[in-house]
This record gives C-alpha cells, sequence and structure tokens, in this order.
C-alpha cells in the first residue's frame, strides 16, 4: 500500500505568474512529505521549522516519526501563527504504526485525516473528479493516473496553476520522484 503526494509547479502572486518551476512537493522526513498551497514564502518557513523539529524529534526518540506527528507540528506552527500565515498543507507519509495516511491543514491551522484530500486555487476546478474517481486501494499506476489527471484538470482551468506535475509516490520501501512535463500531462479541453 502507498500514498501519493502530488502538485504543480507554478508561483503566483495575484493573477501574475512568476515562476512555473518550483517544486511545491517538499520532504520533511524521509517518508514524509507536504503539499504547500498559498504563500510560498510563509509555507517555505513553515515547512522548514517542521524539519527542524521532526529531524530533533526523531534523534530524541531513536526512530522515525510518524506522518500524524508530522502534520501535528506542521499544525501547530500554522494554527499558533494564523493571523499572520497565509498557508496550508497537504501531508502525506508512510510510518511504521499505520502505515500510509494522509492528512489536511489548512488555513487556520485545523488537523484532518483524509484518504484522499485537495487544495489549492486550482483545487476548486477538481472536486467532481476526485469524488468521482477516487477510489480506496488503487494500485501505483492507477494512483500516478489520477493525480496526474486531477493536476491537469485543475491546471487546465485555472489561469495561475501550471507549469510541471511533480508526484511523489510514498511506500514502505521508500519514495520515488515522478516529474511529468506540462506539454505531456493530458489534454482534457481546447485550451
Amino acid at each position: 500500500m502507498e500514498k501519493l503526494s502530488s502538485s504543480h509547479s507554478s508561483l503566483s502572486l495575484r493573477e501574475y505568474v512568476s515562476s512555473k518551476t518550483i517544486n511545491k512537493v517538499v520532504q520533511v522526513h524521509d517518508q514524509i512529505f507536504c503539499c504547500m498551497a498559498g504563500s510560498l514564502a510563509d509555507a517555505q518557513a513553515v515547512t522548514k521549522a517542521a524539519k527542524f523539529h521532526l529531524s530533533f524529534h526523531s534523534v530524541q526518540m531513536e526512530t522515525p516519526p510518524l506522518v500524524i506527528a508530522a502534520a501535528s507540528v506542521l499544525q501547530e506552527l500554522c494554527y499558533n501563527n494564523k493571523e499572520e500565515l497565509q498557508a496550508g498543507f497537504i501531508t502525506a507519509g508512510w510510518d511504521r504504526k499505520k502505515g500510509p495516511q494522509v492528512y489536511v491543514v489548512p488555513l487556520g491551522g485545523m488537523l484532518v485525516g483524509q484518504p484522499v484530500t485537495i487544495g489549492g486555487s486550482g483545487s476548486t476546478y477538481i472536486y467532481g473528479y476526485v469524488d468521482a474517481k477516487y477510489k480506496p486501494n488503487m494500485s501505483r499506476e492507477e494512483c500516478l493516473q489520477f493525480a496526474t489527471n486531477a493536476l491537469a484538470l485543475a491546471m487546465g482551468r485555472d489561469n495561475v496553476s501550471g507549469g510541471v506535475a511533480h508526484l511523489v509516490v510514498i511506500t514502505e520501501t521508500g519514495v520515488e520522484h515522478v516529474v511529468v512535463p506540462g506539454n505531456k500531462l493530458p489534454k482534457f479541453h481546447n485550451e
């Protein structure tokens, strides 16, 4: 069983896209990744702090942190700074206690575990697709196709989403990074 994190690579400020090459899937520990949405500066500061906390935690405990611990660190950082931060996170990973897991920490610092979740400006365009196409226990190939299609749909409709698709497959045995160039993404409508 595995989990997959994915994101497009576009960086924007309101309607202005300043970069199409940002990787918004960040490794916070060996088998734990976060997808960032909102203010990139805020998100990078929070993930940097979370990496420090999780590294310290794993040294103290002499074992890798649980995925819920990583999500809780992000939740605490976001909640305690909710008036200053404009960033949300999806935390996905694999740990020895619960296997594959996904948690969302939206703006404001709430923490919710879910089998699948989406976020960011492009997510408003793909809720129907995700609800219709997600099914539990998908194979690796089904997960990759599902995430690639969801990103392509969001990137095709949202004027500030775009670039390449960054995907990370997280399993008990490790992680695999997959990058799908924008010109290789499926097309679902005439652009």
